[in-house]
């Protein structure tokens, strides 16, 4: 067979088939949006202003990428060396996740071209839109330069790089910082709405449910991460990240179990602040305890259960659970029990073509990540640099 028989046909593989047809349709959906207007591929009305775009697209996405300032505030900042090799995949699908925030923001927005107006026009510094608006793209920011050096290693610009990874330290706190400031500012979004937010989820402890909960989801994304990685992409990677698989998958799922135990306290304790235990009893309160029990408690066994046990594929099969969990707790917060006293014909249901963006934009970054790792040193250390690794 020649050479370019066999090049042809590399190319011609299910995910590449895949996901160029959801990237043709993704195209098609977003040349709409931008002609047609936002009522010509969603439902959102003047009673649901915020659909999936915003649940999953912003909520879920800021949440899942927030394994880049978990990881590398572990290895950084409490000195745990022995997960070093979660660092930089970590840091990829952070600056990954928060570039498609940004992207998807640009579709929900019904003028996407003033979306930097609150910086240079009409500075709302009061307002926790803007607290938002101005840690995302602060973050993007850094997570872009923290990624940097894998890039410059690529292009061979040493000079540059030793500059970045002498900031290193800096970066990470406040990346820290700034992830703490808009990951819980995400969930005092809700705090305007009582009346809209259902009781159970509703709370005044909303902003640390948030961001307790984005230390979970980062924690089980990089052990996610992690397994795919290892297994399409272990060409790639050398030893190190070979041995120290185990190691990040046992540790990760050791700090994900104590932290899904405080979680869960603190959910509680939110529950007696409201005195809301009557409700649990109704449709929303066995939904409530499906999420708290099903999606907090029952991960938070696994996870102690597979660490004792050293059962790595438990905890691997948990961390997917608890991100499913993640986007459950999201999505209810801000499409299933918001608006829940509206009657059934007016509550929103995405339309078609707002899942099929969401599914595009998610296709576009596995995309590009496959592309960084294939090419750049993600998954191993670069030659010219191992004592840096």
């Amino acid at each position: 067979m020649s050479d370019d028989a066999t090049t042809t046909k590399s190319y011609f593989t299910p995910f590449n088939i895949i996901a160029g047809i959801i990237v043709i349709i993704g195209l098609f959906i977003t040349a709409l949006r931008f002609t047609k207007g936002l009522g010509a591929v969603t439902n959102l009305s003047d009673y649901n202003p915020w659909g999936i775009w915003i649940g999953f697209d912003l909520l879920v996405g800021v949440a899942l990428a927030a394994g880049g300032y978990v990881t590398s505030a572990a290895v950084y900042i409490f000195g745990m060396k022995r997960y070093h090799s979660a660092v930089r995949p970590a840091i990829l699908t952070g600056f990954l996740g928060y570039a498609l925030v940004v992207a998807a923001l640009n579709y929900d927005v019904g003028r996407p071209w003033r979306l930097p107006y609150p910086f240079i026009v009409q500075q709302g510094t009061t307002s926790l839109l803007f607290e938002v608006a101005a840690c995302v793209a602060l973050y993007l920011t850094v997570l872009f330069i923290e990624f940097s050096p894998a890039a410059m290693e690529w292009l061979g610009l040493k000079r540059a790089r030793s500059v970045v990874v002498k900031l290193t330290l800096l970066l990470t706190i406040f990346g820290v910082i700034l992830s703490t400031l808009h990951q819980s500012s995400l969930g005092a979004l809700f705090l305007i709405a009582p009346a809209k937010l259902h009781p159970l989820w509703y709370s005044p402890y909303l902003p640390v449910f948030f961001f307790v909960s984005s230390i979970i989801a980062g924690l089980s994304m990089v052990i996610f991460e992690s397994t795919l990685s290892h297994r399409y992409f272990a060409a790639k990677m050398d030893e190190a990240h070979k041995k120290e698989k185990d190691t990040v998958t046992l540790g990760f799922g050791k700090a994900a179990s104590l932290v899904l135990s405080g979680y869960f306290i603190i959910k509680v304790i939110g529950i007696s602040e409201g005195n809301h235990w009557h409700l649990l009893g109704t449709s929303y309160g066995l939904w409530f305890l499906v999420e708290i029990f099903g999606f907090v408690a029952l991960p938070c066994f696994l996870f102690a259960i597979g660490v004792r046990e050293k059962k790595l594929n438990l905890i691997k099969w948990t961390a997917v659970w608890t991100v499913l969990g993640i986007i459950v707790n999201r999505f209810n917060i801000c499409l299933v029990a918001f608006n829940w006293h509206l009657p059934s014909s007016e509550r929103y249901f995405p339309h078609w073509m707002e899942i099929g963006i969401s599914v595009f934009l998610v296709t576009v970054g596995l995309i590009v990540y496959r592309f960084i790792v294939t090419r750049m040193p993600i998954l191993y250390a670069h030659p010219d640099y191992p004592e840096e690794h």
